[in-house]
C-alpha cells in the first residue's frame, strides 16, 4: 500500500485538536458524532422501509405478470440488493455535509461507501446471472446444458472487474498499474490446475456434447454409476441408482474414459448380451428318434420339418452312407437348441426385431461352448428390462436338459464328496 494512502487516512486524529481551540474542537466533534449516530440511525431506517416497499412492490408485480423471469428476480434477492442502493447512496450525498470540517473522516467515509457499492453492484450482477441461468432451464434445449460453469466463469470476472476498481479507489495507482498487477494475477490464478483445468473441461463439454445434465454415465475410476445432476466449474455430480452422490473432476470427463448411455437412451432400444455355456461333451448328432422326440416342442416342430427333408434330399443325392451319423448332413442338438433360442427371440413381442437379433456361438473355452443371445428389447427402463432379459434367460435355461444338453458350472464342495 503507498505511502500516500496512509498520510491520507493516519493523521485524521491531528486534525480533530489541533486545528481549533480545544474547547471549540470538542464542540465541533461532538456536533459531528452526533450527526453521524443520527444518520446511522436514519439509513438504517430508510434501508428497512426501502427493503420492504422495494420487495413487497417487486413480488406484487411479478405475481401479476405471465412471465417467469421476475418471479426468479425475486427469489436471488435482486430487489433486496436495489434496496439497499439507496441508503448508500443517501450516505454518500450526507458525508460530505456532516463532516466537512473533517475532511480526511470524509474521505475515509465516501472511500468505504464507494466499495460498498462497488461490492453491491457484484451481487446484482450475480442476482441477475443466478436469474438468467433459472429461467433458461425453463426451455427443453437449455435443460441439459452446464449454465452452472457458465455461470460461476461471469462471476469470477465480476469479482475480478470488482476488486479491481477496489485497488484502484485505496491505492490510487493508475489505472494501467492496476490493470498490470491484474494481469500478474492472472497469471498466478492459472497457476492452479483445477481451476484451469475445470474452466477448459466445461467448454470442451459443452462445445462437442460430451455430457449433459439427466445423461446416465458409468465412471468406474469414479465408482459413479447414474444420472448426471449438475455440472459446474469444478464438478460433475451423479446421483446414482441407490441414491448416493458422487462428484467428478470435470477436467476427468476429458482426460479419462466413461461410458454415456445417452445413445442408448435416444436410440429403439437396449441391448440383451448374455452368455450360457454348453458342456462339450453333450453336443451330440440327431438320429431320428431324437428328431420326433424334439418335433415335441412347437416352436422348432417347423424348423425340424424343413431341415429334415434339406437333409434327407442331399444325403440321397449324394448316396451318403448313412450307417454313421456323422456322414453326410445331421441335424445336433446343439443347433437345434441355437434355433429354439432364435424362435423364443422372435416370438417376444417386448424384442424389437429391427435391430440386430442373433444367437451366436463365441470362442470355445475351458468352460465349454459360449452361446451368446444377442438382441435389443423395446423398454428401456432398467427394471423392465431386466425383468425381460430374466424371462428369456429361464426360459432358455429351463429348456437345456430337453436337448440332451448340459450346462457348465464349476465343481463345488457337495460335488467333490460325492466322488467315492
Amino acid at each position: 500500500m503507498s505511502t500516500n494512502f496512509i498520510e491520507k487516512y493516519s493523521y485524521w486524529f491531528k486534525d480533530l485538536f489541533l486545528e481549533k481551540g480545544m474547547v471549540l474542537e470538542f464542540a465541533i466533534f461532538l456536533n459531528f458524532v452526533i450527526n453521524l449516530i443520527a444518520l446511522a440511525i436514519i439509513i438504517f431506517s430508510i434501508d428497512y422501509i426501502a427493503k420492504k416497499l422495494i420487495v413487497s412492490a417487486f413480488r406484487l408485480f411479478s405475481n401479476k405478470t405471465k412471465n417467469t423471469f421476475d418471479d426468479f428476480l425475486v427469489v436471488s434477492n435482486f430487489p433486496t440488493f436495489i434496496a439497499h442502493s439507496i441508503p448508500l447512496f443517501i450516505i454518500w450525498y450526507s458525508i460530505p455535509i456532516i463532516s466537512k470540517d473533517y475532511p480526511s473522516i470524509s474521505n475515509f467515509l465516501l472511500t468505504t461507501v464507494i466499495i460498498l457499492l462497488i461490492i453491491l453492484c457484484v451481487f446484482v450482477v450475480r442476482s441477475l446471472l443466478r436469474t438468467g441461468k433459472e429461467y433458461l432451464k425453463l426451455y427443453e434445449r437449455f435443460k441439459d446444458k452446464p449454465l452452472d460453469s457458465y455461470l460461476q466463469i461471469f462471476m469470477i470476472f465480476s469479482w475480478g472487474v470488482g476488486l479491481f476498481f477496489i485497488i484502484n479507489l485505496i491505492t490510487g495507482y493508475s489505472t494501467a498499474s492496476v490493470a498490470s498487477f491484474g494481469a500478474v494475477s492472472a497469471v498466478v490464478l492459472l497457476i492452479f490446475k483445477d481451476t484451469i483445468l475445470g474452466f477448459v473441461a466445461s467448454i470442451q463439454i459443452s462445445v462437442n456434447d460430451i455430457i449433459r445434465i439427466g445423461d446416465w454415465i458409468t465412471f468406474s475410476k469414479y465408482g459413479a454409476d447414474g444420472t448426471v445432476t449438475e455440472i459446474n466449474l469444478a464438478t460433475v455430480t451423479v446421483q446414482n441408482f441407490d441414491n448416493s452422490f458422487t462428484t467428478i473432476p470435470t477436467y476427468s470427463l476429458i482426460a479419462d474414459s466413461f461410458q454415456n448411455w445417452r445413445g442408448m437412451q435416444e436410440s429403439d432400444g437396449r441391448r440383451i448380451k448374455r452368455s450360457i455355456f454348453i458342456k462339450q461333451n453333450s453336443v451330440k448328432f440327431l438320429d431320428k428318434d431324437d428328431i420326433e422326440k424334439l418335433k415335441g416342442i412347437e416352436l422348432v416342430h417347423q424348423y425340424l420339418d424343413v431341415r429334415e427333408n434339406d437333409n434327407s434330399l442331399f444325403n440321397i443325392d449324394t448316396e451318403v452312407n448313412k450307417y454313421l451319423l456323422v456322414n453326410g448332413k445331421n441335424q445336433t442338438n446343439l443347433g437345434v437348441f441355437r434355433e429354439y433360442i432364435n424362435a423364443i427371440l422372435i416370438d417376444n413381442p417386448l424384442i424389437n426385431k429391427d435391430l440386430y437379433l442373433m444367437v451366436r456361438y463365441l470362442p470355445t473355452t475351458d468352460k465349454g461352448i459360449p452361446v451368446e443371445i444377442y438382441c435389443f428389447c423395446h423398454d428401456k427402463k432398467w427394471e423392465n428390462y431386466e425383468k425381460i432379459q430374466a424371462d428369456i434367460l429361464d426360459q432358455v435355461l429351463g429348456a437345456v436338459p430337453y436337448f440332451e444338453l448340459e450346462l457348465f458350472e464349476s465343481p463345488t464342495g457337495k460335488d467333490f464328496s460325492a466322488i467315492k
